[in-house]
């Protein structure tokens, strides 16, 4: 599938559903007289590499002329500010309720009016890896972002020369353009002091403005693309994805939804000691067809956390930028980052594709199981989730921890036990379009499981344990057991994790079921599920 970046005369007008007033806004200074496009990649190397302020490391990257780079390439780091991760509080999306269209929009036009003084850059790329799904992105960013608009290119798919000819063949997708983000960095204003996201997702726009973490433009980006996914038949899924023994008579692929900080990255990635062949789609946004179970990665890069990356890590080798770390000199006075969180709570990375050299972009085999990856201490490591109304309502009430990705608004406790329907915070479409995407994947056989990576009880649940759990369900060796607290679920017998079965682990039960209730009964807008939905989960305490 692509978008279209071109439209006839004839197609111009109110009538034409792929054009909006944010829409006329944002794409117009992409055409002004101070704009440069950036075509390669190597071009926005340089473009980075010379921007004031960056640190060029001694650290090389591993097969730069496979990626489009220059030999001699290097690491590139570059640091934010005091803003290190995402900012949820300044987003605004046009047709939800309380939003001011007419307001935003004209602060939306005073700040494209306001970088007439600057020269802008104009790049392109491609989000979506196979002809089953490919849509065109174009950034606008001010000349002094260099770094934001290198790490954008690199996360996602370059236009060369392949994938221009690849989608070319992918099905046009009637209706839909290009997707179009207008950035200012240095935007500032007394009514936002977060910063201001704003999408018109419908037509495939933003403005990200004061937002200087690249995460809201990786982030924003994808939005958006999701959004075109969600009408075109694809649940979209802000998770990991790989297959196991994808070359035997029954491949096992498994889907694992979680906020940044829940260990999706590191379940994706497991090596699993050399047990299985295995195929990574992804870490962290790919998109499942409705119709045929396939899976299609969105981007080719990774971007990653660095706090378990310390300067010795072998995985450093395929480090591409850095950002909101530190630097120091080695022993030989080369410069080399300072990971581990040393510097700030949310250290981050753009990785080679490299990484992963079983890397795959498309998953043609159906999905086999989704795993739900929680927080909630009422949950074993492993449980099974028979009922697909159930399994989808617990997608909807993931419950979990936020982490040091996201910038939260003051007085917010970062350690409270939050619900983020299906992992994913960036959602700008109905809540109920991803409740009945994800129940038609279960009516037709995908498993569901949830997977407690952070304490059943008072007991911490290591890596290791839900590992081998996943190991399990790939060999067909996993114990159930009924958890009678919860009608129709099952947990898995794991060493060291006996569910009592007390009043006080009912009640503890009851208090997690009543608290996703609520949270449902409170959603209005983009977010309410019908009624008829939302009463399945108390029905679930025997």
């Amino acid at each position: 599938m692509s978008t279209k970046t071109r439209f006839s005369r004839e197609e111009m007008g109110p009538s034409l559903s792929a054009m909006s007033a944010l829409r006329t806004i944002v794409e117009t200074p992409f055409y002004g007289n101070n704009v440069v496009e950036v075509k390669t990649l190597a071009e926005a190397y340089e473009m980075a590499k010379h921007s004031t302020g960056t640190v060029i490391t001694d650290l090389p990257i591993e097969q730069p002329e496979k990626l489009g780079l220059p030999s001699d390439a290097k690491v590139l780091l570059f640091n934010d500010g005091g803003v290190t991760g995402r900012t949820a509080a300044a987003r605004r999306i046009v047709g939800d309720e309380g939003v001011d269209s007419a307001d935003l929009n004209r602060k939306v036009m005073t700040a494209v009016y306001d970088t007439r003084w600057n020269t802008m850059y104009h790049a392109q790329v491609f989000v979506g890896l196979d002809e089953d799904f490919m849509v065109r992105a174009h950034l606008l960013i001010p000349e002094g972002e260099e770094n934001i608009l290198y790490d954008w290119m690199l996360n996602f798919q370059p236009c060369t020369p392949e994938y221009e000819e690849m989608y070319a063949k992918s099905k046009a997708i009637h209706g839909e353009g290009d997707i179009y983000v207008f950035s200012d960095p240095q935007w500032a204003h007394e009514e936002h002091p977060l910063g201001l996201t704003y999408f018109d997702s419908a037509h495939n726009c933003a403005a990200l403005l004061g937002m200087k973490y690249f995460g809201e433009h990786k982030k924003g980006t994808l939005t958006l693309a999701w959004s075109i996914a969600n009408r075109h038949d694809y649940a979209c899924c802000h998770g990991g994805c790989k297959t196991f023994n994808p070359n035997s008579d029954s491949p096992y692929t498994l889907a694992v939804f979680g906020l940044s900080g829940s260990g999706k990255s590191t379940l994706t990635h497991a090596k699993h000691d050399g047990k299985y062949d295995i195929r990574v789609l992804h870490d962290d946004a790919f998109i499942i067809s409705t119709k045929d179970f396939s899976s299609v990665a969105l981007e080719p890069s990774y971007f990653d956390k660095t706090a378990d990356y310390p300067a010795s890590s072998p995985d450093n080798k395929y480090l591409l930028t850095v950002q909101n770390c530190g630097v120091t000199l080695d022993e030989d006075g080369k410069k080399i980052i300072v990971s581990e969180d040393i510097r700030n709570g949310n250290g981050r990375a753009v990785k080679s594709r490299l990484w992963s050299p079983n890397r795959v972009d498309v998953l043609h085999q159906p999905m086999t199981a989704v795993a739900w990856i929680m927080k909630d201490p009422v949950l074993p490591p492993l449980v099974r989730v028979h009922d697909p109304h159930v399994a989808a309502l617990m997608g909807v009430t993931l419950s979990t921890k936020r982490s040091n990705a996201e910038r939260l608004a003051k007085g917010v406790d970062p350690n409270k036990l939050v619900i983020e329907p299906y992992a994913n915070p960036f959602r700008t479409y109905p809540l109920n379009d991803d409740f009945r995407k994800f129940l038609a994947l279960f009516e037709q056989g995908v498993d569901c499981y949830i997977l407690n990576t952070g304490s059943f009880l008072d007991k911490k649940v290591p890596k290791e344990v839900t590992i081998a759990a996943i190991e399990s369900l790939v060999d067909g060796s996993t114990v159930w057991k009924p958890l009678k607290a919860m009608k129709g679920l099952e947990y898995a017998d794991i060493e060291g994790f006996d569910v009592p079965d007390d009043a006080d682990y009912r009640a503890k039960v009851h208090h997690s079921l009543e608290n996703r209730t609520t949270f449902l009964q409170e959603q209005k807008g983009l977010n309410r599920l019908p009624d008829d939905a939302i009463s399945m989960l108390l029905d679930l305490e025997k």
